[in-house]
């Protein structure tokens, strides 16, 4: 089943309709080439470009005779062509054909990703921009650390979006190979002229060395960039789940008018969209897993990583297709609530500005021993007691020797925790466009 956030044509691409469409587009190149050579007689090119056609039904009736996907789909079209037939698949083997083709479905499946990349980055990019000043308390190891905000959030995931499309866009060029070198790769049986031309009109760099086969780090590396867009889906996911505990509740998923979030709670609203995300994306690392153990094969040749990309790469290029698009839609409907995130910064008593009081007190001639001895003490007791810290410190005979009360009370302005906010946003979306006065 095709997940309903997976844009159709992506789902196209796997269909056997289109696969077997691009082997034939590879032996009709193919036969052109030989037709360039006089090979091929250019009556007989013209018969097979006007009749070659295959029927999938056929094509599985023999393949259940045959055994052989490759020798079934070439007994269907020859019998649409007919005698001319016999100059289709001229001096190649099935992975000329099969490998070929597979490089232009993941080509495509790629083009794809990374327009559902860009979408999600213009998603990111408008959330950071949207909530750049809103203070919210950063975490570390689940417990208050210093303010951070919420703009912040969105501008890391943006960043790493970025090198996601980068990689992505790499792999679409590592996979973009195509090869006709017949069998075993040492071009016995058709010239490297053969595979010049096929490759140059499929718009595929030709592969410098094959053994048959093109090598599977290629493909090993595609997936593994479809894994880390997955790591980093899970990674906004997880963060998602976490603000919409009910204890934290500073943001969460949008709920649609009719949507039911439990079948006994009828109060639940469950991220459910993020939990998905999180599950899928084990998929898509694990498949991964399988397409790394695809690179050793017999000899460089066999044929034990073809039945495993049948599997892997369509329904991780369809997985990473559906994810995207349904956490662009998650964020882009995302419900903030700026009031809770002041809210939760006051629960730890204004104690994450015990560092400003450490560095404070150090500068001021306390050893950091000793700084760091009272200021601890005093947070623990505001912790213990849930009182601010800050009339703590104003009590504590040690530090009011060093620090007056004023001194204490600039410690605890919050502009202190958003003053190099601006010089991040340059760094992550470079200088903002000036307006052109009218």
């Amino acid at each position: 089943m095709i997940p309903r956030y997976s844009r159709p044509e992506m789902a196209r691409i796997w269909e056997p309709e289109n696969k077997f469409q691009k082997w034939l587009d590879v032996e009709i190149a193919a036969c052109e080439a030989w037709a360039e050579l006089g090979e091929i007689p250019k009556k007989s090119l013209a018969t097979i470009k006007k009749k070659a056609t295959f029927n999938i039904k056929r094509i599985d009736k023999i393949e259940l005779k045959v055994k052989h996907d490759v020798i079934a789909f070439l007994t269907s079209v020859a019998e649409n062509v007919g005698p001319d037939s016999r100059y289709i698949h001229k001096g190649l083997t099935s992975s000329d054909i099969g490998d070929t083709a597979l490089a232009l479905l993941m080509r495509e499946a790629a083009d794809i990703i990374i327009q559902d990349i860009k979408d999600l980055m213009k998603v990111l990019r408008t959330n950071a921009h949207k909530y750049k000043k809103t203070l919210q308390m950063g975490r570390s190891h689940g417990i208050h650390a210093e303010p951070t905000t919420f703009g912040l959030t969105f501008a890391l995931w943006y960043e790493e979006m970025k090198r996601n499309l980068a990689r992505m866009e790499a792999a679409r060029e590592t996979i973009n190979y195509g090869q006709l070198s017949g069998p075993v790769g040492t071009f016995t049986s058709l010239p490297p002229s053969i595979e010049k031309y096929v490759c140059k009109k499929l718009k595929l760099r030709v592969d410098p060395i094959v053994t048959q086969v093109i090598q599977r780090d290629r493909h090993a590396e595609y997936m593994n960039t479809l894994a880390l867009i997955a790591g980093a889906i899970e990674k906004m996911s997880v963060e998602i789940r976490h603000l919409q505990r009910t204890e934290v509740l500073e943001a969460e998923e949008p709920f649609a008018k009719g949507q039911k979030g439990s079948s006994a709670m009828p109060h639940k609203r469950n991220p459910i969209g993020s939990e998905n995300l999180s599950g899928l994306a084990r998929v898509v690392r694990s498949n991964a897993m399988a397409a790394m153990e695809n690179i050793p094969l017999w000899h460089e040749r066999d044929i034990s990583h073809s039945s495993v990309e049948r599997i892997i790469v369509p329904d991780s290029t369809i997985l990473i297709n559906y994810m995207l698009k349904r956490l662009t839609g998650i964020l882009a409907g995302l419900q903030v609530y700026p009031d809770r995130m002041k809210e939760n910064i006051g629960k730890s008593y204004g104690l994450f500005c015990s560092q400003r009081v450490l560095i404070r007190l150090t500068e001021s001639g306390l050893s950091r021993e000793d700084a760091y001895k009272v200021v601890q003490a005093r947070a623990m007791e505001a912790w213990k007691q849930k009182v601010p810290y800050k009339d703590l410190l104003k009590q504590d005979k040690v530090i009011t020797k060093y620090l007056s009360n004023k001194d204490i009370e600039a410690l605890f302005d919050m502009k202190y925790y958003t003053k190099n906010i601006d010089l991040i946003y340059k760094r992550v979306f470079g200088a903002a466009k000036k307006r052109k006065k009218k």
